[in-house]
């Protein structure tokens, strides 16, 4: 079942189609500049962390006519561990159990498998690995064809800007800025993809659930009656990549090295963690919310450089253009209950967002599957830029609401002219941190 969203944007397919005097069936069934119909794809990722190389065991998982050829990261021995486990049969085969479709039916990937279908196709020259601030100019540059972008949020729209600037169809992890300015130039990169058909898929996988899509699709042909009120939760654990600061390190490779705990990296929890949650809602809802009040504080986070500047809970109360609202819960408490979960209230019934559909293949092999299939024209085109983007910004209006204590509109967030992008780069950076919001100080812009 197809998931609409995934088609560019729901309000301009079929005007910039027009705009670009090709017919619907061109625009669906792309001929790209790179990639298609080649027997092998070659692909390059930025970003050599647990997730990105997470990123590539699934896209070689899910697509056996793709290579991987280029790796970049600022740090040296991110892309060299990265490059280690993917070469190490061992550590490879803890993959093993993802779940994808052989033969027409699901079935699980043994570690033996999984080695032997992965590891030949690790094809990363020295000369094809790229490391410092720089990195990732030289590998969209690089004869690539997709690239991944797996780095924290932060540089998102930089790193996108300059793969589809490069030609190059990008999969680009959730979520895609951590301001309204960064999320404002990703929409106008991928209204550029757009005109070149460089496919864009998200790290949003939901949309690549079978279960998931189906129950949306229930929902919206009237299965649990009209919608009256929704709930969604992301109550975890912290998360931390660096316990302490080495002597060595300057302000700003600290900050990256522990990248989850600066506003200007990560987003805080509500866009990195919990935008899986609101994304998933926007999508119930085919739309965004028009205004936010939210709430939230460190109720435990301690004031030290450790801890950065984000807040540990949060809670928000969204409101639809209809009228219904969403009541959104997240938190990263230490050896606290845990529950990530959203609940559909409708007139006739509930539910859980994935009950009425039936369990597919893994949704994180799956996404790649289908980012493999528009690249080469065997399903319709997928341009995920204007919803990741529309849903990233939900986050932070609602981020910016507990931050400053107001209610803040779209209006508001679209005009916003927060941008938290360092102006210069480098390992010896002198960075001082935002201190820790306080609402009714902290300035909304």
């Amino acid at each position: 079942m197809q998931d609409h969203t995934n088609l560019v944007s729901r309000r301009s397919l079929l005007k910039t189609t027009a705009a670009a005097g090709a017919s619907v069936f061109t625009f669906l069934q792309p001929r790209l500049v790179r990639g298609a119909g080649k027997e092998k794809l070659r692909a390059g990722i930025v970003g050599c962390g647990g997730r990105g190389t997470q990123a590539i065991v699934d896209t070689l998982t899910g697509n056996e006519n793709v290579e991987l050829v280029a790796m970049a990261d600022v740090f040296p021995d991110h892309l060299d561990s990265s490059l280690s486990q993917l070469r190490n049969p061992k550590v490879l085969g803890r993959h093993a159990g993802i779940t994808v479709e052989r033969d027409g039916k699901p079935q699980q990937m043994s570690a033996e498998d999984l080695v032997a279908s992965i590891q030949p196709r690790i094809k990363v020259a020295p000369e094809s690995r790229f490391t410092g601030f720089d990195a990732y100019l030289k590998l969209v540059k690089s004869e690539v064809d997709l690239v991944m972008l797996t780095t924290p949020p932060g540089y998102r729209p930089m790193h996108f800007e300059a793969a589809v600037e490069a030609g190059k169809h990008v999969f680009a992890e959730k979520p895609i800025a951590t301001d309204a300015t960064g999320a404002r130039r990703f929409m106008a990169a991928g209204r550029q993809a757009a005109e070149k058909r460089l496919s864009v898929m998200s790290g949003a996988q939901r949309h690549a659930d079978a279960a998931y899509v189906e129950t949306v699709q229930k929902i919206r042909d009237g299965a649990i009656g009209e919608v009256l009120a929704l709930y969604s939760h992301y109550l975890s654990t912290p998360v931390f990549h660096a316990q302490a600061r080495d002597p060595k390190w300057g302000d700003m490779e600290w900050q990256h090295r522990n990248w989850y705990s600066f506003v200007w990296l990560c987003g805080d929890q509500i866009v990195e963690q919990h935008f899986h949650n609101i994304d998933f809602i926007n999508w119930v809802m085919d739309g965004h919310p028009v205004s936010v009040t939210a709430s939230g504080g460190a109720a435990w986070r301690p004031r030290e450089p450790l801890y950065g500047n984000i807040y540990d809970h949060m809670t928000s109360d969204f409101i639809y253009p209809n009228g219904v609202r969403l009541s959104s819960h997240c938190r990263q408490y230490p050896r606290a209950y845990n529950d990530v979960s959203d609940l559909i209230v409708g007139s006739k019934g509930r539910s859980t967002g994935n009950d009425l559909g039936p369990k597919g293949i893994n949704s994180q092999v799956q996404e790649h599957i289908d980012f493999v299939d528009s690249i080469q024209g065997r399903k319709p085109y997928i341009n995920q830029a204007s919803r990741i983007a529309e849903s990233t910004l939900t986050c932070i209006m609602a981020r910016e609401s507990a931050y400053s204590g107001m209610t803040i509109t779209w209006d508001q967030i679209m005009s916003s002219k927060q941008e938290l992008t360092p102006k210069e780069f480098g390992y010896e950076v002198k960075m001082e941190p935002a201190p820790l919001p306080v609402p009714g100080e902290y300035k909304f812009v």
